[in-house]
């Protein structure tokens, strides 16, 4: 039997990134779709499909590169983890890229039905693919949805590290994933209306430059035509280090060290490991 050639490491994680982020825009900006140009389902089944997104897509990329599908969650661990610096940029391209190609699938999948909801592809139905101030609606300024994204990405990484250090306690049995999709329904249940909760700049920008090159010509603007793809990107960096930084500040650095080394965690490497 021939020897299948070795991959090299940085191309296996980057390969599990995009596939990861895939599946997590592909339930993501799909439920959007099928509830804004379909009519069928609510805030909850998108709330809802975005956490099964999430846990899917960690499951999916987790052994290999560590379930990342978040640049946010890239970039804080990078800063505070060890995360090595020459493969953020690696990573983020994955995640983008994969968010990308999810929302092209999306935008081919549900054209007819997009066609038909707005002829236009407008401001209506932006919101399927990117996010906005106030969902498009409500009078939320892009400083009040920065402000946002910065609280909820800096939530969510606060408790992806609670959930991922051995010294606390971590979820068992591999079920890291599926709580961290219940942290994301609970953050769009809870924060979603001030700026949609993208807290991923992959997840906002991937699928933004897909709606720009089919037909969205003010993907980039909001609802008041300022420029606010931006918002999404920044916000989230900003917050998950400040949401990481608190973690370690409040809690990482108060766990009492075991006696036994591998005390913590039953002395075995979770499957599920974001550093």
């Amino acid at each position: 039997m021939t020897a299948r050639p070795r991959v090299p490491e940085l191309a296996r994680e980057m390969s599990a990134e995009f596939a990861g982020t895939m599946i997590l825009i592909l339930f993501g900006a799909g439920v959007v779709a099928q509830v804004a140009a379909g009519g069928i389902g609510d805030h909850d089944s998108i709330a809802w499909a975005w956490g099964i997104g999430v846990t899917l897509g960690v499951y999916v990329s987790a052994r290999i590169s560590g379930g990342h599908i978040n640049p946010a969650v890239t970039f804080a661990l990078a800063v505070f983890q060890g995360f090595p610096w020459r493969k953020v940029g690696p990573f983020w391209l994955a995640q983008t890229a994969g968010a990308f190609v999810a929302a092209l699938l999306v935008r081919w999948n549900y054209s007819e039905v997009l066609a038909k909801a707005d002829p236009g592809h407008t401001i209506k139905t932006q919101g399927v693919f990117s996010t906005l101030p106030g969902n498009g609606t409500l009078p939320v300024s892009t400083w009040g949805a920065l402000r946002d994204q910065i609280i909820g990405t800096a939530i969510l990484l606060f408790i992806v590290l609670a959930l991922t250090d051995l010294r606390n306690s971590p979820p068992l049995a591999n079920l890291t994933p599926v709580v961290l999709g219940l942290l994301v329904v609970a953050i769009g249940m809870a924060w979603g209306t001030d700026a949609g909760y993208a807290i991923n700049p992959a997840r906002d920008f991937g699928p933004r430059l897909a709606q720009f090159i089919t037909g969205y010509g003010g993907a980039w603007r909001d609802q008041n035509g300022d420029f606010y793809f931006w918002v999404p990107i920044v916000g989230p960096l900003a917050g998950g280090v400040i949401g990481a930084g608190l973690y370690l500040l409040l809690i990482g650095r108060n766990i009492p060290e075991p006696e036994d080394p591998e005390a913590a965690g039953g002395g075995r490497k979770p499957e599920y490991d974001v550093s």
